[in-house]
Order: structure tokens, then C-alpha cells, then sequence
């Protein structure tokens, strides 16, 4: 097992483990930088699970949802190896990369603008385990799926009703042995995604044939799509969070969050092979990059006028110039995301989690925000003139 572990823990972590150093140091920085800001909220502990939990759990899903990990897996198989050891290898390994790559840094910021115990911080901890534990369990029993949606209505509901008694860490607990039980019961290939062989016929289209191309792709890959669909649901209760400031730069805000649809944003940098296809690509600006910008531009623009139409049934005062201004951030935003994939794709990245996290995924919505201030600044000396 000592083998096996160290195998998927290079994978993750480098040959010299460099990324294992790295990654506590910045988030060492990051928790005295927030600290020293002396800004400080209140966080209940029952928040401060919740947050740990679910977060772990989504990065552990996407890495074992990883394809890289796919490949990586496949290779181990091929060699001789006992189910138990193997699975704890995997599993454990997945699970300290998440907690300290992904996990450690939602903990430094929480920890830093809140006044924490030690006991509040052994939970989450232990609230970590539960998120890695159950992840992986779920992913390994998802076939039977009637089963596992009746244990996750029952833990969720556990969570809801019980999580400020004292005896909730311990249910935790008890609840992380038996998803670790369930996972040395699964089967050995548990965690193989299997491909499906059957692909259908697509009928050639002659024009717009890239646009085809990307929407097909959207539909393929249901995690990007989930993520657009989600993106439009934040468009709709967006204007809750600006019921006390009703500005024009609150709005122009709400345009520069909904630019954050990461996965549609690094098609180039998630598939390395696609990058090199483009690359070889003749006259690729024309070809690739301009129906890309136009698929982003689109994606965008729909997730702005679902904001722009939850604005005025809510609270009214949509006007044309929102409008063109929603037409103008949607087409600022997919210039920008367009022009990064052109010039500085992500690379070296270990797993897909590591390409969603990527901090180069707020730098559009920071240049949109810095634009909204100057549009907003512009307009109110314009105002100040008249």
C-alpha cells in the first residue's frame, strides 16, 4: 500500500512533492495578510462545517471525476494489486490533496476574518474526513443510486436538525466509519468511468460549424453545463443581494460576477490536445477563436438579460441603455476570456480541479468590475457637468 500511495501522491503532488511545500506557505500568507486587515464577521460553527463540508466534497468529486486520474488509474490497473490497499491509496491520496490544496485555503480565510477555538477548527477537520469519505463512498456505490439518495436525505437532514447539538461531531464520525466500510466493500474498479462506444452520426453543417462544435461540446461534458445552468440561477436571485443598493454600479457588479462561468472559459486549456490541434490550426484567429468569442459572447449575454429580467420583475427601472450595457460587458467579458486562452493558457495543471481554481479565473471578472467603476465614474462626472 506504502507503494501504491506514493504513486497517486506524486502524481498529485510533483515528483519532489514541491506543490506540497508551496501550497501551506501561500495559505500561511493569505491567513496573516486577512488577519492583519483587523476585518473580522461572525461565523457560527454550524456555517463554518457547512462551508468546509461542502466545499471538500466538490473537489473530491471532480477528482475523482478527473480524467487525468482516469488515465492514471488505468495504468495501476494493469499491474497486480489487492482491492483494500488500493482503494485507501487512492482515496487518501485524493483526500490530502484536496484538504490541502482546496480546503486549507476556504479554512485560512474563514479562520482569519473569524474569532475561532480549537475546538471549532478539530471540527472542521473532522467534518473534512466526513466530506472526503462519503464523497468517495457515493462515487463508488453510484450505480445503485436509489440507495445513495436515500443515505444523503438522511445525512443532509441530520446536518439541518442537529448540527448545534453536542453530539454532532461524533454522528459525523460514526458516519465517516461507515462510509469508509462501504468503501472497502465496493467493488475492485469501482472507481473506472466507462465510456460509452456508441457515437452518433452527426450531420455536417457548412457554416457556423465551430458554433456547432461548442454547443455540442456543452453537451457532452454535463458538469460545464450544470455550471451554466447554475450561473443562471445565480442571475435570477442576484438582485436580492442588491435590494439596499439599488445603484447603477450595482448592476454593472451583478454583470461582472455573472462573467465567472469558468469551464466555458478554458476549453482550450482543459483539453492540451485541442490547444494543439488549434495551434496547427490555419488562419486559427478566423477559424477557432472568433466563433469561440461568439459562443462566450452568447453564453454571457443570456446570463445578463436573465439578471436584467429578474431586475425588473423585481424591482423595476430596466431601460434600454442596461440593455446595450448588458450587450457591451457580454462582449467585453468574452473578448477578455478569448484573448487569455490565446495568449496565456493554463498548463502544468495536475487534475481538472486544479484549471476550476485557478486564480487566472478572476481576472476577468476583476477587469470587469474595474471597468464598471470607470463607466460609473465617467457617467456621474457627465452628470455632475449638466
Amino acid at each position: 500500500m506504502n507503494m501504491m500511495f506514493k504513486a497517486f501522491f506524486k502524481k498529485l503532488f510533483g515528483a519532489k512533492y514541491e506543490r506540497l511545500a508551496r501550497a501551506p506557505f501561500l495559505y500561511l500568507i493569505v491567513y496573516l495578510g486577512l488577519d492583519l486587515a483587523d476585518f473580522h464577521i461572525t461565523v457560527a460553527p454550524f456555517i463554518l462545517y457547512l462551508i468546509v463540508t461542502t466545499s471538500t466534497a466538490a473537489v473530491m468529486w471532480q477528482a475523482l471525476s478527473s480524467q487525468e486520474n482516469a488515465a492514471a488509474i488505468q495504468n495501476m490497473w494493469m499491474l497486480p494489486f489487492e482491492k483494500k490497499p488500493f482503494l485507501v491509496s487512492y482515496t487518501a491520496a485524493l483526500g490530502i490533496y484536496t484538504f490541502l490544496t482546496k480546503t486549507a485555503a476556504v479554512l485560512a480565510v474563514l479562520l482569519a476574518v473569524s474569532d475561532w477555538k480549537i475546538a471549532e477548527v478539530l471540527g472542521s477537520i473532522v467534518c473534512a474526513f466526513h466530506a472526503v469519505a462519503v464523497t468517495a463512498a457515493v462515487f463508488a456505490w453510484r450505480n445503485i443510486w436509489h440507495a445513495v439518495c436515500v443515505w444523503m436525505a438522511v445525512l443532509f437532514s441530520a446536518v439541518f436538525f442537529f448540527a448545534d447539538l453536542p453530539w454532532f461531531l461524533p454522528m459525523v464520525a460514526a458516519d465517516s466509519a461507515f462510509a469508509v466500510f462501504l468503501l472497502l466493500k465496493a467493488d475492485d474498479y469501482c472507481f473506472y468511468q466507462q465510456k460509452s462506444s456508441q457515437k452518433k452520426l452527426q450531420k455536417p453543417h457548412r457554416h457556423f460549424t465551430m458554433l456547432f462544435y461548442f454547443f455540442r461540446y456543452l453537451k457532452t461534458h454535463k458538469n460545464y453545463l450544470a455550471n451554466t445552468l447554475m450561473m443562471w440561477c445565480i442571475a435570477c436571485v442576484l438582485p436580492l443581494f442588491f435590494r439596499q443598493t439599488q445603484t447603477l454600479f450595482a448592476v454593472f457588479a451583478g454583470f461582472a460576477v455573472l462573467s465567472l462561468n469558468t469551464p466555458v472559459c478554458i476549453l482550450l486549456s482543459c483539453d492540451p490536445a485541442l490547444e494543439q490541434a488549434v495551434r496547427f490550426l490555419p488562419n486559427q484567429n478566423k477559424l477557432f477563436f472568433a466563433p469561440y468569442g461568439c459562443f462566450l459572447f452568447f453564453s454571457s449575454l443570456i446570463a445578463d438579460m436573465i439578471f436584467l429580467c429578474s431586475l425588473q420583475i423585481q424591482f423595476g427601472g430596466v431601460r434600454m441603455p442596461l440593455a446595450a450595457a448588458a450587450v457591451g460587458f457580454a462582449l467585453l467579458s468574452a473578448l477578455c476570456s478569448v484573448l487569455l486562452e490565446r495568449f496565456c493558457p493554463v498548463r502544468g495543471w495536475k487534475i481538472e480541479s486544479d484549471l476550476w481554481h485557478h486564480p487566472r479565473k478572476y481576472i476577468v471578472p476583476a477587469v470587469m468590475l474595474l471597468f464598471a467603476g470607470a463607466v460609473c465614474s465617467f457617467l456621474s462626472q457627465i452628470h455632475a457637468i449638466h
